[in-house]
């Protein structure tokens, strides 16, 4: 382990806790409910939700409602004033589909080809849909972006990969699209041309698109992590991982506004950007490395300055923990991973530094899914299906292992104090 820095007093890290507020804070839609899930980690792109006296144990027969999905897709649903919106393959088409809270289909949309998935937990709708209360905007690994409004009407759409070119990427798309104000924002991070562009959420129209490319060894420059849009000064400015740099762009125009490299000096290869960070407080959590092979790497970076902040910014890094697919939580102060093989530790994002650390049961099924935080418990879900909950409240405890009997790759969403789960064939809802 490289140690991190401790000559930080308390009363300046209080002070860059308490202006976290000013520029560190993960954009809120206006609008939105407290119980909203409008994108894939939430609104505060933290995976913790607000919600209260969640299910803890239970059976799949025991659902409050079952929806059988038309096919194969790994995408997480949102969730917008008590509706549900998810992407499947639908008879060879890509599609979005509006749930009520109740489990009943409300209107399908569908688009151009499918593309499958060629990893055996990948799928052609990897990608999350987003919204801004207005429009629901989706992404698909055959190129599709597109806008539809609540009531299941396209409003524009177009094909990056016809306009752009291929992706170039070893496994299936994962970028999930976001929103700013005035538009919806993709990154493209691939062996090839790479950038972040940014369309008119009104009519599609390409409003900027920025280069970011960076030399990486072999396969460190393909990159599934999705942005994230922070306020900074009163702006909205985008976060981008991938291409092991992390960089700020201003959301108006796109032009960078700082970026921090050196993540990986050794120039190991095969080390792809595949979960996303998250930000606590002044910091931004980023994970790295290949965890699933015994070599994590995690870092915390500072929020704030102007060019190259790669040796000012940087305020430590962990070579003992990490996560390579599951994206961490934050909440309370803290921030949780959920490693590959279902280790779980808590930390300290200013310094670092553990706080506690266990895990779940030993089993030859990986974690892909991200964890969610609410009412004090965490949940964690295994690709078999299996769905753990732990009470954080004062260290780690197991409360319940319900298993599904159907593999899960999305993440879980909170519908109010119910639980959604994506199955391969079902999406479940589930009460306490």
């Amino acid at each position: 382990m490289i140690a991190p820095k401790t000559d930080i007093a308390g009363s300046i890290v209080t002070f860059l806790w308490l202006a976290a507020a000013l520029f560190g804070m993960a954009t809120v839609a206006a609008g939105e409910h407290d119980t909203d899930w409008p994108h894939w980690r939430g609104s505060c792109n933290n995976g913790s939700a607000a919600s209260e006296q969640l299910p803890v144990q239970w059976k799949p027969k025991d659902a409050a409602w079952k929806l059988r999905l038309p096919g194969k897709g790994c995408s997480t649903p949102i969730v917008y004033q008590d509706r549900i919106y998810v992407t499947a393959p639908v008879d060879g088409l890509d599609a979005l589909i509006a749930i009520d809270s109740s489990g009943k289909q409300l209107w399908r949309t569908n688009f151009g080809k499918e593309v499958p998935g060629r990893h055996r937990n990948g799928s052609g709708c990897n990608a999350s849909p987003v919204t801004d209360g207005e429009t629901v905007f989706v992404y698909f690994k055959s190129g599709t972006l597109a806008a539809v409004d609540l009531n299941g009407k396209v409003r524009w759409q177009t094909n990056l990969i016809q306009r752009f070119g291929p992706e170039v990427l070893y496994w299936d798309h994962g970028t999930s699209p976001v929103v700013t104000k005035r538009y919806v924002v993709m990154a493209r991070m691939h062996q090839g041309d790479s950038w972040l562009a940014a369309f008119d959420k009104r009519t599609g129209k390409l409003a900027w698109k920025v280069a970011r490319n960076y030399k990486t060894p072999r396969e460190g420059d393909h990159g599934y992590a999705t942005p994230l849009v922070i306020d900074r000064d009163g702006h909205q400015a985008i976060l981008t991982w991938g291409a092991q740099h992390v960089t700020l762009h201003d959301a108006g125009d796109g032009h960078l506004i700082w970026s921090c490299g050196d993540f990986n000096p050794e120039g190991n290869t095969l080390w792809p950007s595949v979960a996303s960070p998250v930000i606590a407080g002044d910091m931004v959590i980023v994970p790295f490395g290949r965890n699933d092979r015994g070599v994590p790497r995690l870092h915390g970076i500072r929020l704030g300055g102007r060019g190259d902040v790669t040796r000012t910014h940087r305020a430590w890094k962990r070579d003992d923990i990490g996560t390579f697919v599951p994206t961490p939580a934050a909440d309370q102060g803290r921030v949780y991973l959920l490693g590959d093989k279902g280790r779980i530790v808590c930390l300290d994002p200013a310094t670092g530094k553990t706080i506690w650390r266990d895990a779940f049961p030993k089993h030859r099924a990986k974690y892909y899914a991200s964890p969610l935080i609410g009412d004090g418990k965490l949940y964690a879900v295994r690709e078999d299906g299996a769905v753990f909950v732990a009470d954080i409240t004062h260290g780690f405890r197991l409360l319940a292992e319900n298993p599904m009997k159907e593999p899960i790759i999305a993440s879980p969403v909170p519908l109010g104090n119910r639980l959604l789960l994506r199955g391969w064939e079902h999406l479940y809802c589930i009460a306490p």
